[in-house]
């Protein structure tokens, strides 16, 4: 190989490595950095979130049921089953928190088109999705105030972030001292 080849190569891998360093360095959103940003409600709705698998959510449909908004639907046993699914990167963003470490995201338009996020200790306090039950095969969450299933391989998927774009983001803080007379 001579010199010439040797540069271009050089060249292109250096050229690679900047490139793949300017984008997006999404990484799961933690308890702990939940903590160490020291976040409120009001910061958190300015960042943009992310899934970090896929999410499919399920439920039969009953005979009277004809209006399907969000999800298609499919036959399974004679059964019409409605799906909706959310596909890993899917962005959403932060509606409201009813705790302080309880997120309700939103992947769509609608009031209540939202699924909620907590810290998990047994995933390193990642924010995944939560239900209100969980057994070794499935879970059941509410969406559109529906009540839906989805595999427990759900369970896993999390929240992540743009680490790079959210430090851009200043917060600036001041805390009145008060008067007295």
């Amino acid at each position: 190989m001579n010199i010439t080849n040797k540069i271009i190569r050089s060249v292109f891998a250096l050229s690679l490595f900047w490139l793949l360093g300017c984008g997006p360095t999404y990484r799961p959103f933690t308890e702990d950095l939940h903590r160490s940003y020291t976040w409120d409600e009001k910061d958190l709705q300015k960042v943009q979130f992310y899934l970090s698998n896929d999410i499919v959510l399920t439920r039969s449909l009953s005979k009277g049921e004809s209006v399907i908004e969000g999800g298609k639907v499919r036959l399974e046993e004679g059964r019409r089953i409605e799906e909706v699914i959310f596909k890993e990167g899917t962005p959403g963003v932060l509606i409201f928190m009813p705790k302080e470490d309880r997120m309700a995201i939103s992947f769509d338009r609608g009031n209540d088109k939202y699924l909620m996020f907590g810290p998990n200790p047994k995933q390193n306090g990642r924010y995944v999705l939560l239900a209100s039950s969980w057994d070794s095969r499935k879970g059941e969450v509410t969406y559109d105030g529906k009540k839906y299933k989805t595999a427990s391989r759900s369970a896993f998927a999390g929240l992540l972030i743009d680490l790079k774009k959210v430090q851009r983001v200043i917060v600036s803080r001041k805390k009145a001292p008060g008067r007295t007379i």
